[in-house]
């Protein structure tokens, strides 16, 4: 068998093809690895930079015509800006949503098929949407924020920066200023409070209504229970607290070209029912305080026969002697036998004879407080009509109890508005007391605070926030357009007085130097028929004793829709007191009263305050947005009185708009924008400018 001859007789061994393609494959596999690793971490380098250094700072969310919102990355912030970013109207910090370890880098918008809805969810924390509402006209656009917690232990809150705007509105406050940025106030319920039993709290009006220079408003919604919260010259805060209800934080942010043009269309929306005028012959009496200790009904109507007699003796005209609650309990216990004289017929003879607080101008003072010592609350007891008193049933049987509370020293009840039976027993004690005592005019107070949240008890639905002064203000209206509150929300479309919180006798922020920024702020949010404090102040409850303080008091007062008295100026001794305050009552009636009628017309049909700040003839003039010493009757008079002791003479700033000012007392005649410096003011005189075409 033949042998077969190796034909490769070669030492080095034979190398396939695919035994080289392998080896190199595997070389380059590595490489391309090695390569997709290093691309990896340029890319996870490159996105965190984008993240952190890179990404804008802010970021568009919604556009309109003219301004948008945009999202502030570095401070947590929504801004709302003009389109070309040259005017900020307001910046809003809604800091990490309640949530200081949530970094929210960049923010996506969910509704992003609609152009004018921005939705966004921050885990665990709350869902936000905004609404853009751009109006007819395309002067206003308006932002709707509704913030609402994803669980009940969230709370939220937003700050509104006090940077390059002034902000007006809000709440009256003790030492009221002008505008609200120098007002620090801790978070607390926004509520209305007795100021004088709580000086650190919010009074009346209060509204929830904020407007700032830069042509802002905020509209928070009435009916959520918020707290309020301002830190001097930086912020002021809404917040809401957590809640097994979860509640929302709702607002809506409004943007115009100016102040002015802001708070026009704020008004649309602040007064959507028609506006009523309280009675107008209120104006023309002065209201004068019967201070009074006795302890008898009496007592009461000879001393008030004193006082009248005093008051006619120095001609100081015809007036309304105010009574407190104390005295009108003690005149409606009286027994009046003329009374039944009435139904046989009156004599000439029994004409005489009426008792004199018959036949004088009174105002009376009720409040819904009952004692507990009373012989009608003792019978509601028994008779089942236990629920006349505000009330929360028992835990075991369900029985109503009245809630106590103390008024004036007592323990009391108090009336429960949202039962229409008590109503009608307190409207048919008033009218009781109109045809016993004769009188025009009720003051109401009392309807401050939150009788349940006080006592940290569960609130009624129906009662709860400030619910209970509107129902008050309700059933002042039955009582007749001459009624005055002493609280007021939500009510200054109704034909009511609201009555100014008392202030200090003193020239300080919280006496004399308060009642133009307290004039303006009441204007602003609509309650401009107001019975003013007293001149000289009431808040101690003495007299006035500083005469330079009531001359100067007097001087300003002569301007506001009443004037209201509580020391009586002959106790001064000097005819100078007299015969000034016989003037300026003079004055009131004859030159102010009928300016005032003409624009309670204007407000009737446009809602446009009576009371102006400068800044409504100027609206972009930042001179007129801290001016806190004069004000504007209408568009025509301009009042600049001084406020501070000792002085004769004082800067004036006459606001341009194309017009000039004329001093009502010298004639002379200057131009618009015109900056008066250290111009004279006797004591016995006020500033006065007429506006000139």
């Amino acid at each position: 068998m033949p042998h077969a001859r190796n034909r490769n007789p070669s030492p080095i061994p034979e190398v396939t093809w695919d035994t080289g393609l392998k080896e190199m494959n595997e070389t380059w596999k590595g490489a391309i690895a090695c390569l997709g690793v290093a691309v990896f971490f340029v890319m996870t380098i490159g996105i965190i930079y984008w993240q952190v250094v890179d990404q804008p700072n802010k970021n568009w969310v919604l556009r309109g015509t003219f301004s948008g919102l945009i999202w502030e990355r570095r401070t947590h912030s929504l801004v709302i800006q003009t389109l070309m970013e040259d005017r900020t109207y307001v910046e809003i910090d809604v800091g990490n949503v309640g949530n200081p370890d949530i970094e929210v880098p960049f923010v996506r918008n969910l509704c992003w098929l609609n152009k004018t809805e921005f939705c966004y969810t921050w885990d665990s924390v709350a869902e936000v949407k905004i609404s853009l509402e751009v109006s007819e006209d395309a002067e206003t656009e308006c932002y709707s924020m509704a913030w609402t917690p994803v669980n009940c232990h969230v709370e939220l809150k937003d700050c509104f920066s006090m940077a390059n705007v002034s902000w007006y509105g809000g709440a009256n406050v003790q030492g009221q200023t002008w505008p609200i940025n120098d007002q620090n106030i801790t978070m607390q319920p926004y509520i209305v409070s007795n100021l004088k039993d709580t000086p650190s709290g919010y009074g009346s009006p209060l509204e929830r209504y904020f407007l700032g220079s830069s042509g802002v408003t905020v509209l928070v919604s009435p009916d959520i229970p918020m707290h309020l919260g301002l830190d001097c010259r930086q912020q002021f805060c809404l917040k809401s607290l957590p809640s097994m209800e979860r509640l929302p934080l709702q607002y809506t942010v409004c943007v115009a070209r100016n102040v002015k043009a802001a708070h026009l269309e704020a008004l649309q929306q602040l007064s959507e029912l028609s506006r009523e005028l309280p009675n107008m012959k209120t104006l023309w009496l002065p209201f004068w305080k019967f201070l009074t200790n006795v302890d008898t009904g009496p007592k009461v109507e000879k001393e008030l026969r004193t006082f009248s007699n005093r008051l006619r003796r120095h001609q100081l005209g015809e007036g309304v002697i105010s009574l407190n609650e104390h005295s009108t309990t003690l005149l409606s216990e009286m027994d009046h036998d003329y009374l039944n004289s009435r139904k046989r017929g009156m004599s000439k003879r029994l004409t005489r004879d009426l008792p004199l607080v018959k036949l004088l101008n009174i105002s009376i003072t009720l409040s819904p407080f009952l004692g507990v010592d009373n012989t009608q609350f003792h019978t509601s007891l028994t008779d089942g009509t236990e629920d006349y008193w505000l009330s929360l049933p028992s835990a075991t049987q369900g029985k109503l109890i009245p809630v106590l509370t103390q008024w004036r020293g007592k323990f009391c009840v108090k009336l429960n508005l949202t039962n229409p039976a008590a109503v009608s027993w307190f409207l048919d004690r008033v009218e009781s007391l109109q045809a016993h005592l004769g009188m025009e005019y009720v003051v109401l107070e009392g309807g401050e605070g939150n009788l349940f949240e006080e006592q940290a008890l569960r609130t009624p639905l129906v009662l709860s926030g400030d619910k209970y002064i509107e129902l008050l203000a309700a059933m002042a209206t039955s009582i007749g357009d001459s009624t005055i509150m002493t609280a007021g929300t939500r009510s200054s479309h109704m034909p009511l007085f609201i009555k100014m919180a008392p202030l200090q006798s003193d020239w300080s922020p919280s006496g004399l130097r308060a009642i133009i920024p307290s004039l303006l702020h009441h204007a602003l949010v609509g309650y401009n028929f107001l019975i003013p404090d007293a001149v000289g102040g009431s808040l101690s409850g003495d007299l006035v004793t500083d005469k330079e303080l009531f001359i100067r008091w007097l001087e300003i007062a002569a301007f506001l829709p009443v004037l209201s008295f509580h020391t009586p100026p002959w106790v001064f001794g000097e005819d100078q007191v007299l015969n000034l305050t016989r003037i300026y009552i003079t004055k009131h009636q004859t030159d102010v009263v009928p300016l005032l009628q003409k624009y309670a017309e204007e407000w009737q049909l446009t809602g446009n305050p009576i009371y102006r700040p400068l800044w409504w003839l100027s609206p972009s003039d930042p001179m007129t947005f801290t001016t806190d010493d004069q004000f504007l009757i209408g568009d025509e008079v301009l009042v600049a009185p001084i406020v501070e002791k000792g002085a004769v003479q004082r800067d004036i700033f006459l606001p341009d708009g194309g017009f000039q000012w004329q001093d009502s007392q010298s004639e002379q005649v200057f131009d618009g924008g015109t900056f008066l410096k250290d111009y004279p003011v006797p004591l016995e005189e006020v500033a006065v400018f007429i506006r000139r075409s």
